[in-house]
């Protein structure tokens, strides 16, 4: 039976909106709201939160304060970028003896407080299947390419593109085996987890996301959250 691990990659510092997965949202902090969907999900044998080394303790704290009764959450210190973040927390599931070819990690924003319960479920019989999935929605606004950014330099057909949202979810030890299998230059050019698998030819199975996904980026954002909020979703 495999092991699934929930990780919230916290370990952001926002340029615009400073650490926003503390930033309240219906009187709880966005985080809170995120780590909620994973603590009422049966199948993680652990939720793994990873955030800057001077956020760890009031990280805690706060879980403490409005999650009480949840078990098996660790607070981790997240890395310098956000794949070096994800190695963090596969890093600490090999410490602890449990990292084999079936561990499973549902990597997951944690400013992304409307992921439901079929898209993590999704994710986590995909990755078992696959060994890598990317949560997307369709594309519903023309991309436009600019490869200097004042002029189109391409624009691709619609009906092929989709819009990137997480979870992301892997085969936790074969993304650690691909990630250290990549150059230096590779490396660099990375954005997201999914581009590891992708960058070594590894096939990646798209899990249907969901318009209200929504990641918490801009201060509009928080009133859309806001509105949703009162939806229930």
């Amino acid at each position: 039976m495999s092991d699934v691990y929930g990780v919230i990659l916290a370990g952001g510092i926002g340029a615009r909106m400073g650490n926003k997965q503390f930033l309240e949202l219906g009187g709880r902090p966005i985080l809170i709201h995120t780590l909620e969907k994973f603590v009422l999900h049966p199948g993680f044998q652990g939720i793994l939160v990873l955030t800057p080394q001077a956020w760890m303790s009031y990280t805690r704290d706060i879980i403490h304060r409005y999650l009480p009764s949840a078990e098996g959450i660790e607070v981790l210190q997240g890395g310098e970028t956000r794949n070096e973040t994800v190695m963090n927390a596969i890093r600490y599931i090999e410490k602890t003896g449990r990292l084999t070819d079936e561990t499973i990690i549902v990597t997951h924003d944690s400013v992304r407080p409307f992921v439901t319960h079929r898209i993590i479920e999704e994710n986590i019989q995909a990755a078992k299947r696959c060994g890598a999935c990317d949560t997307v929605i369709p594309a519903t606004d023309t991309i436009v390419e600019s490869r200097e950014g004042g002029c189109i330099t391409s624009i691709p057909n619609r009906s092929y593109m989709y819009q990137g949202q997480t979870p992301q979810s892997f085969a936790a030890k074969k993304l650690k085996d691909t990630y250290e299998a990549l150059s230096g230059q590779e490396r660099e050019i990375l954005t997201d987890a999914c581009k590891i698998m992708v960058l070594q030819g590894e096939k990646v199975e798209l899990v249907q996301g969901e318009v209200f996904n929504i990641k918490i980026t801009y201060p509009y954002d928080v009133t859309v959250a806001q509105a949703l909020l009162g939806m229930e979703i």
